[in-house]
Order: structure tokens, then C-alpha cells, then sequence
């Protein structure tokens, strides 16, 4: 069994629970910051957990099971189910928010998709979705990407795209841009996913565009996990030295707008990290699930 599927099998773990105070990263869905750079947040079946100044809390809003969960400067997006009681339909489409997660509304396919996989640019309204299954405004399967919130999509042909998605990411400035981790390696496109090149081999397990967007962030593992950044397009990538994490694996990364050398990773085994010196160094904040 590959490092994926490995990982995917081997946890058995729902959502966020708070209790007597104390946040336990029961999953994780994504990794974001806010605009601000104030707020680390982790989405998962039960709501957002908050990381700020120091400390873990519960984000106010719904307590949704959000997948898919992206940041721009504006908006927040993600896909996923409703909280039980909720009287929402099931699945959600697309949803965004626009105040941090407090309120949502709906941007289409509403009870008939959820995507596990989509990435929106930072500054841009370019979202990429891999739509698992026919819908009412996609007929295939596949990588599919709207410059509108979601009124108009289109197919991505993918071309020398191979293996399994596990991770999207689209560039900050460019919406043609995207890039997409499987278990067959790291692909990069810059015609809105028509075709891809190859940027590394390996099984991958998470891609992240630096906010300036000239690097290519990207997490694999073979033996063990590793994590490199790259130039967009073209050029070696240099290897960043990650913490001690044995048999685990990067799933999810995200960088600080307003402190460009601070970064997050979040682990398939529920630890998070945080480097304020681009990866020189790292200081754990949740360790399998526990927060710290």
C-alpha cells in the first residue's frame, strides 16, 4: 500500500472537538490565514479551529463539515456537508464567505457535488475544482476551473497529467496557473490546466504557490516525507528541511500575507508546524491531534 493510500486507511477520525476549553484536532481539512495574517485556520467536519496569539479556539459560524477549504484576500471557499440540524441541503457545491467563516452562501451545484479538491488564487477569482462526478454544469469527471464564482465553468483537458489528485493549487496573480500533486508526482500548468508538465517524481502530497507568486511549494514522500520549493515553470528545486515526522506526511500549506516568512504546514496525522524563517526552523503547535 503507497504512502497514500497508507494514510487515507489507516485513520479513523472526525472533525474538531471542543471540550472543557481544550481543542482536539480530530481532522483536518485545509490550512488557511487570514487576510490580516492574525489567524491560522484548520477546517474539518465540525466548524473551523482557530489559531491566535498562542492559543486554540473555536471560530464562531456553522458548525459544517467544510471540504475543499480555500483563502483569498477577500473570501473564503469550500465545499462540503451541512451541521446536522441545520436544515441545509446536503451536499453544499461551492459556498463563500466573506466575513471569516461566520455566514456562507451558496454559489451552486447544491445537493449534487462535494469537492473534496479545490484551490482558489489569492488575488485573482480563479477556482479549480476536480469534479469527481457528472453534474448539472459539468458532463465529465475531472479538473474543471470558473473565473466567475461558479455561474460558468470549464473542463480542463490535462493533458500529461498522470496518477491520482491529491492536492490543487492555483498561482496568486496568474488564474491560468495551476498546479496539481498526485500520486504519480508534481504537475504544473500555465494554460488553465490544458496541459502540464512534470516538475517532480515521487508521490505527492500537497502543492502550495508562494503569495509572491514566483515559487512552487511542494510536498512528496517516498521513504520519508519531503518538502522543496521550486521557480514557477522551470528550474531546480531546493529541498526545505522539515521537522521530525517519521512515517507522517505534508497534506496542506499556507503562508502569512502579512509576514511573507512565516508558513504552516498540516500533517495527514493531524500536526501542524509553524516557521517564521521560510523553513529554517519550525515550532509545533498540534501534535496528532492534540493542540499545544
Amino acid at each position: 500500500m503507497n504512502f497514500l493510500r497508507r494514510i487515507l486507511f489507516g485513520l479513523a477520525i472526525c472533525g474538531p472537538v471542543f471540550a472543557q476549553g481544550q481543542v482536539t484536532l480530530t481532522h483536518v481539512h485545509g490550512l488557511a490565514y487570514s487576510a490580516n495574517g492574525k489567524q491560522l485556520s484548520i477546517p474539518s467536519h465540525h466548524g473551523l479551529a482557530v489559531y491566535e496569539n498562542a492559543k486554540w479556539s473555536r471560530a464562531p459560524g456553522p458548525q459544517h463539515d467544510y471540504m475543499g477549504f480555500s483563502a483569498t484576500a477577500k473570501s473564503l471557499y469550500s465545499s462540503g456537508h451541512p451541521a446536522p440540524g441545520s436544515g441545509l441541503v446536503n451536499p453544499f457545491g461551492l459556498i463563500r464567505s466573506r466575513d471569516g467563516g461566520k455566514t456562507w452562501e451558496k454559489l451552486g451545484l447544491e445537493g449534487e457535488t462535494d469537492f473534496h479538491l479545490l484551490a482558489a488564487g489569492w488575488n485573482t477569482n480563479a477556482i479549480y475544482v476536480w469534479n469527481p462526478a457528472r453534474n448539472s454544469r459539468m458532463r465529465e469527471p475531472g479538473l474543471h476551473f470558473t473565473l466567475n464564482d461558479g455561474l460558468q465553468w470549464k473542463q480542463a483537458k490535462a493533458a500529461g497529467l498522470e496518477g491520482d489528485p491529491i492536492s490543487l493549487a492555483v498561482h496568486p496573480h496568474a488564474p491560468a496557473t495551476v498546479a496539481v500533486a498526485t500520486s504519480r508526482g508534481i504537475f504544473e500548468s500555465s494554460d488553465s490546466g490544458g496541459s502540464f508538465t512534470q516538475r517532480a517524481g515521487g508521490e505527492g502530497t500537497a502543492v502550495f504557490f508562494d503569495l509572491d507568486g514566483k515559487s512552487l511549494w511542494f510536498a512528496t514522500s517516498d521513504q520519508e516525507p519531503r518538502l522543496a520549493r521550486a521557480p514557477i515553470r522551470k528550474g531546480a528545486a531546493a529541498q526545505i528541511r522539515l521537522p521530525s515526522l517519521g512515517r507522517d506526511g505534508v497534506a496542506y500549506m499556507a503562508q502569512n500575507p502579512a509576514a511573507r516568512s512565516e508558513y504552516a504546514i498540516a500533517t495527514f496525522q493531524r500536526s501542524v508546524f509553524v516557521t517564521k524563517d521560510s523553513g529554517k526552523s519550525w515550532k509545533q503547535i498540534a501534535g496528532h491531534g492534540k493542540t499545544q
